[in-house]
């Protein structure tokens, strides 16, 4: 029975590391949404040297995504005259970000 209750302890443990709230998911994929952007970006501005400014972040609930949670990044991207925003998002439990064109 003692063996039980410390399995059951140890398994709980586990599960609450695993968990981690919005904003450390947020921030977690950030850096990764900021790089899909101006890879993007230097790419339609002809601007090897533009820059990337983080605009806002919101997390999208599962039901609109089929059952994912995904993270939205609007991303600002500036160099050589010129500016770009961009829509990432970024399917969580993924190394990888969509990044679709917001306002010139």
């Amino acid at each position: 029975m003692a063996r039980t209750g410390a399995l059951l302890a140890l398994l709980a443990a586990l599960a609450a590391t695993g968990c981690q709230t919005q904003a450390q998911a947020l921030a977690n994929d950030q850096q990764m949404a900021i790089d899909t952007a101006l890879r993007r970006g230097r790419f339609e501005l002809g601007c090897p040297g533009a820059m990337g400014t983080m605009l806002s972040s919101n997390m999208l609930q599962p039901v609109v995504w089929g059952g994912q949670e995904r993270a939205e990044y609007t991303v600002g991207v500036a160099g050589c005259d010129q500016k770009v925003t961009y829509i990432v998002l970024c399917p969580q439990q993924s190394d990888a970000c969509f990044a679709g064109r917001g306002d010139r």
